[in-house]
């Protein structure tokens, strides 16, 4: 029998159905976020690999300026449609989409920047992290010098407790929901503000295993039934406005096993750990929450997602 890492890696993250990836081409808050980050990203004349090309559609923002990009699919029956839809498109043919396992492909020469979207709330599902770490090695290894630009180049996570409404019409089922970001959700009660429990900086080495402990002061009376996960991607850093291109991936509410009642003022303690790219499941049991009698207010910064 496969142990559960290896069933994650058979399936999670790969062939993802199509028409998620059509999804996204309608998100046009996340088109643009992307759009404005690579153009900012890729310079004349460079070369760009992207790793899980999905549609092309990133892979052909890169070729307005790039002079090769090379676009790695793992999914055949995406290679055969993004190479479609790639030729209906101006500079289309800059873009090479290569049919292969981006855990071992190596582009023919060095590259300026690499895009890898897998992109998961709290690296999860989705091999990015995973995938990245082994391109960097097997990158130095083979061209040595230093390695290209990341695109996402960093990813912050926060986590914040919330009282989540499980009704529906009257039947109750304490689900994973995923919510869009910027909008109200009645449903949704916050119990304190978010905090930040991981950076990724994808030009360093890091690890897969993502473990916290930490605490927050509630500020409203009820019940902690889940914690909302939030992901920051920092797609570009410009340096000449110090400012960057984000994109938020919508929020992510994971029920927990055993709720918690609190009230404003006191101090509630979570814990939890996980591998990144594994199943929302193994985040899900491993999620702690407890309040801590007569702690006080914890120093520290509280994320700020607006």
């Amino acid at each position: 029998m496969l142990e559960e890492q290896e069933i994650e890696s058979c399936y999670l993250g790969q062939f993802i159905p199509a028409h998620y990836h059509h999804n996204m081409l309608m998100d046009q808050q996340r088109m643009r976020g992307f759009k404005a980050a690579i153009d900012y990203a890729v310079r004349p004349g460079a070369v760009v690999l992207e790793l899980g090309g999905g549609t092309g559609v990133l892979s052909w923002f890169a070729a307005a300026k790039a002079a090769r990009v090379y676009c790695v699919e793992f999914n055949p029956d995406l290679v055969a449609a993004s190479r479609k839809s790639l030729a209906l498109n101006p500079d289309g043919q800059r873009v090479q989409v290569i049919h292969a396992d981006a855990f071992e492909y190596l582009p023919p020469e060095p590259v300026d920047l690499v895009i890898c979207e897998m992109l998961h709330v709290g690296l999860l599902r989705e091999k990015q992290l995973e995938l990245i770490e082994s391109f960097k090695r097997r990158y130095l290894a083979h061209f040595g010098g230093s390695l290209p630009v990341f695109l996402p180049e960093a990813v912050i996570m926060a986590v914040q407790p919330v009282q989540q409404e499980y009704h529906f019409e009257g039947f109750y089922a304490p689900i994973v929901q995923f919510q869009q970001t910027g909008v109200a959700h009645p449903g949704t009660l916050e119990l304190a503000g978010p905090v930040v429990y991981s950076i990724v900086d994808f030009s360093q080495a890091n690890e897969l295993r993502i473990a916290w402990e930490g605490s927050m002061v509630v500020d409203k009376d009820g019940v902690v039934n889940a914690l909302r996960f939030i992901g920051k991607n920092i797609l570009a850093v410009v340096q000449a406005r110090s400012s960057t291109i984000d994109w938020l991936n919508d929020y992510m509410t994971v029920p927990l096993e055993n709720p918690v009642q609190v009230r404003a003022g006191q101090t509630l303690q979570l814990a939890f750990a996980y591998r990144a790219g594994a199943s929302i499941a193994a985040l899900q049991t491993a999620l702690r929450a407890e309040v801590v009698p007569g702690a006080p207010r914890p120093a520290g910064d509280v994320a700020s997602y607006t």
